[in-house]
């Protein structure tokens, strides 16, 4: 016992070591082996001793059960030794350690409905009381701080699974006082567009790092209510819409702030709310419109940014949320609007400085700390999220991957400020966790900084210490200072690009840094393979690796460790070929790879059997959760676009194969998001059978099976005229559909969905019957509306019900559009204002002689064929049956095939270079170079022999004189 506590960096080892030697006197030998080296890595344990001793007291039957199971002993010690108001819980409920294992979900992200159900059987039946939801937050906050401390999970899985259990807790409880107020007063109505009464909604609207979906352990929840209009309850005690609400509102936030023997459940802040604290508590979906349009200040359209509905109805906050979109990313077109709140954050540095002086370090208001990086990443949004749709999301490390993504941060920008952001948040964690207190300032005591430096997650073989976290962090504030510096308070906004003079940017002369980016890396790991793999040296030797020889490297890290991935790679060169091939011209790949190294079976697979790969639906439709739908995408992406780059494939096979693919995945999510909603069926739709009565319909590139790596599906949802009762339902199903789709985890992201080719786009229905889009397409929707709808395919539910309803909707449009002159005039001004509006930012797709010349004259040339509905869709197939219709010549049909063949190929290269879409060539030269070898290996030769820029110039030229031609 004596030569244990010696070994263990015991503060007061005397204390310590006398009570442990109590405690060990209760245990055998292995159990007391175990203790003495989680004692020895703890951050506390002098409190985990302590704590270990005061449960033994207490619970002595629970203790001596926990004690000698080795994974609740490890739990234990990891909360005893870091918090304090958790481990004052177990000493209450020691079982709640025991139901860990016994959940068998410690590895996983629990799901918002899952804490719902959870909580639901909690409360039992009646109204929520304010000691049963603290003390339900306070059990699920155990769970999560046990898989944060043990590394069970990500940092972004932890603030996920956080702002799940706030969304549950908002909505069970929202609900159950809600009923209990329409028992008394009846449901609130208000009058909908088409003038009848409707219930009224309610929307819980998240904002700040609720919003985010990035919630600390004890963070205020910043909440903002909103109804869907005025009017009154239908009760025999009558009261307005506005007083229910309130109401609502009112009791909803004294149930989560109350004081309980477990603490608070949430402290709640409506201040951000329109109007502040003079403001209505809910306000109609109206009302918030106006304030936003006309009142709002800059950083209230900022903060909007972190806002999504968490709890309540969709519809109001949905409603409120899609209007100010635009009004947030038009807001700063110039900079002036960004340097206005830059300003208000350099006047909450000074106090926070001031403060400083009687207080310590204060991470989240600090220079450089987690508002600076938060601030930055919004600012970035706002000046660019109008154009770049995709950097429009509420999560600070997601956001910044995307900004990384569009180049708008450098590599390095983007590597500092993920691992200082990361870094700070732990910290942030660490600090609450302890006393379930919002705090962010460091303790000033060294011991208490050990502490703290010891709790934090560290890498192997280092040694945490205060000094080393004071250093960390200084490091992490100074370079957020740099960057943010660099970004923010520069005289123009950086990264907007070069000018757009012409779409195609000469490459500069190559320099320093190209020649040092091209040189192959020679390292100790390299040199290893002459031993152990020599014909993977030797072929490694020959591929003459240079842009992914780094990442390369990386990835051999892994195969290291691998002998059968070793031995094959050692004596297949074609696969060593493959390998090298894919990470010298994708970086993008070459990342994966190194990511999640599994993924090397795809490829090995693709070697076995080259060519044949095919969409293995049957796969997909056994899948049953979201995570594994993920990961299924991406492995069969890789597959796709490996065949593509090393094999190599035609262009448009390839956007086929990743077409079906999404097929798939959509089929999958739509099947799952069904079971999902019954599993929460309600009692007012008990019966209800959905029979796959919805038809999820795609447009866009994936109407035209030309989806491709970052495409956004473009989806709109109908339900058969008879099914218009159950809307409710199948919109449910839909945004279940969407969230399994686009919503970021640990997995990532799958593809983004973009539903606003709907008809009223963003102010019409989610959901809609058919005889809606007949009668929007019989009398309203415009030109362009009409042609969207003929690049569109049923890609899940009624596959059959939806076609022949997509062929009627192309005899409307035919009627409308295809024996008029009209047309002709209306496709050439859309073309003209996209040219115009896009064409600078987009030239290879929107500008003059772009891919949009030869789009808009196809279409053009299908409404003249007497609205033939096309089965097969993409643009060779389009050119083909023009051709053999007569309305085209073979001289323009084989150009039109020649320039859709070179613009998809270019378009895919910079997608498979780098993961993300882009617009125009790249200007430095190893990247122009990279982009002509893949090009080079999906046109034929007349297409790639010459350089890719005088390429386009000559068919962007020959496009436009087709295109001027056609409609004169």
């Amino acid at each position: 016992m004596l030569t244990l506590t010696r070994e263990i960096p015991f503060r007061d080892s005397d204390t310590a070591g006398a009570v442990l030697a109590e405690i060990a006197a209760d245990l055998p030998e292995a159990p007391l082996q175990r203790l003495g080296l989680l004692l020895k890595n703890c951050a506390d344990p002098d409190a985990a001793v302590r704590y270990l001793s005061r449960l033994r007291e207490r619970q002595p039957e629970a203790f001596r059960r926990l004690m000698l199971a080795p994974l609740y002993v490890q739990y234990l010690i990891a909360i005893f030794s870091t918090s304090r108001f958790l481990s004052e819980a177990i000493l209450e409920h020691p079982e709640w350690v025991e139901e860990l294992t016994r959940e068998g979900d410690l590895y996983r992200v629990r799901t918002s409905r899952e804490m719902r159900r959870q909580l639901e059987e909690w409360l039992g039946e009646g109204e929520p009381e304010p000691l049963l939801l603290a003390r339900f937050r306070r059990r699920q906050i155990l769970r999560i701080a046990v898989r944060d401390l043990l590394g069970y999970a990500t940092l972004a899985e932890i603030t996920e699974e956080l702002s799940h259990l706030a969304d549950a807790i908002l909505e069970v409880t929202q609900r159950r006082v809600r009923t209990a107020l329409e028992n008394r007063y009846g449901e609130p109505q208000y009058q909908d567009r088409s003038g009848k009464l409707a219930r009224c909604g309610f929307s819980i609207i998240a904002l700040g790092k609720l919003g985010g979906s990035e919630l600390n352990y004890s963070s205020d929840i910043d909440l903002m209510f909103v109804h869907s209009g005025e009017g009154e309850t239908a009760g025999p005690e009558r009261i307005s819409n506005r007083e229910f609400f309130a109401k609502l509102a009112n009791q909803l936030t004294t149930l989560l702030s109350a004081h309980t023997l477990e603490g608070k459940c949430y402290r709640v802040d409506l201040r951000l709310r329109p109007e502040g604290r003079l403001g209505e508590v809910s306000i109609s979906v109206e009302a918030a419109k106006k304030y936003y349009e006309t009142r709002a200040r800059d950083w209230e359209l900022q903060m909007l940014i972190k806002a999504r509905v968490c709890a309540g109805d969709q519809e109001p906050g949905r409603q409120v949320l899609e209007f100010v979109q635009p009004l947030i990313y038009t807001s700063t077109l110039n900079f002036s609007a960004v340097e206005s709140v830059s300003e208000t954050r350099q006047r909450i540095s000074e106090k926070v400085a001031a403060k400083r002086k009687r207080a310590g370090l204060d991470i989240k208001l600090a220079p450089g700390g987690i508002r600076d990086i938060e601030f930055l990443v919004q600012c970035l949004q706002r000046l660019h999220g109008g154009r770049e749709l995709w950097l429009q999301h509420p999560g600070t490390l997601l956001a910044l991957r995307r900004l990384h993504d569009k180049e708008l941060l450098s590599d390095s920008e983007y590597s500092r400020l993920a691992a200082a952001y990361t870094f700070l948040r732990h910290l942030e964690h660490r600090l609450q966790l302890y006393d379930d207190r919002q705090t962010h300032t460091l303790p000033d005591s060294e011991a208490e900084l050990d502490r703290l430096a010891r709790s934090m997650p560290h890498k192997p073989g280092e040694e945490p210490s205060a000094e080393l976290l004071k250093r960390q962090l200084e490091q992490h504030l100074r370079t957020t200072q740099e960057i943010y510096a660099r970004v923010i308070h520069s005289q123009q906004p950086v990264y907007y690009g070069p000018s757009p003079e012409s779409p195609i940017e000469a490459p500069p002369q190559p320099g320093p840094s190209d020649t040092d980016y091209l040189e192959p890396a020679k390292t100790n790991l390299v040199r290893l393979l002459d031993d152990k793999a020599p014909g993977l040296a030797a072929a490694l030797a020959r591929s003459h690796l240079k842009r992914g020889a780094k990442t390369f490297e990386h990835f051999l890290e892994h195969v290291v460790h691998r002998p059968d991935w070793l031995r094959q790679l050692d004596t297949d060169p074609v696969l060593a070929g493959y390998v090298f091939d894919l990470f010298e011209e994708s970086s993008h790949f070459g990342d994966v790879l190194v990511r999640k190294p599994e993924l090397f079976e795809e490829i090995r697979q693709m070697r076995a059997e080259p060519g044949t790969y095919r969409v293995p639906r049957e796969t997909f439709e056994r899948v049953e959760e979201a995570n594994e739908l993920r990961r299924l995408f991406q492995r069969h992406m890789l597959r796709i676009q490996a065949e593509s780059i090393c094999l190599p494939t035609p262009i448009f096979d390839t956007l086929k194969l990743t077409s079906e693919l999404a097929d798939a995945t959509l089929a999958a999510a739509y099947r799952m998001a069904v079971r999902d909603v019954l599993a929460s069926a309600t009692p007012e739709n008990p019966l209800y059978e959905p029979d796959n009565k919805m038809t999820v319909i795609a447009l866009g590139r994936l109407g035209m099976l030309e989806f491709d790596i970052a495409s956004d599906a473009d989806l709109v949802f109908v339900i058969p005229d008879e099914d218009a009762g159950e809307i409710a339902f199948w919109t449910r199903v839909a945004e279940r559909l969407i969230r399994q789709v686009t919503a970021y985890t640990g997995e990532g992201v799958i593809f983004a969905i973009d539903t606003r080719l709907r008809p009223n786009g963003r102010e019409g229905m989610l959901v809609q019957t058919e005889q809606s889009f007949r009668d929007y397409f019989t009398s309203k929707a415009q030109a362009w509306e009409g042609i969207a709808y003929m690049k569109a395919r049923a890609v899940a539910g009624d596959l059959e019900r939806g076609t022949r309803f997509l062929n009627e909707l192309q005899d409307i449009d035919w009627r409308r559009y295809g024996q008029t002159a009209r047309s002709k005039k209306q496709l050439w001004e859309m073309r003209m204002r996209l040219e115009k509006e896009q064409g600078e930012s987009n030239p290879l797709k929107a500008g003059r002689g772009g891919y949009y010349d030869i789009d808009f004259c196809l279409m053009y040339l299908r409404l003249k064929a007497a609205g033939m509905f096309f089965k097969v869709l993409n643009t060779p197939a389009r050119i083909d049956i023009l051709e053999r219709m007569g309305h085209l010549d073979r001289a323009d049909a084989n150009f039109l095939r020649d320039a859709a063949t070179f613009y998809r190929a270019v378009d895919h290269a910079l997608r498979v270079y780098s993961g993300h879409s882009g617009g125009r060539l790249p200007r430095t030269r190893y990247k122009l170079e990279a982009v002509h070898r893949l090009i080079s290996r999906w046109t034929p030769d007349h297409l790639h022999d010459q350089p890719p820029d005088v390429e386009l110039a000559q068919i962007q030229a020959r496009t436009r004189e087709f295109f001027e031609r056609l409609f004169g």
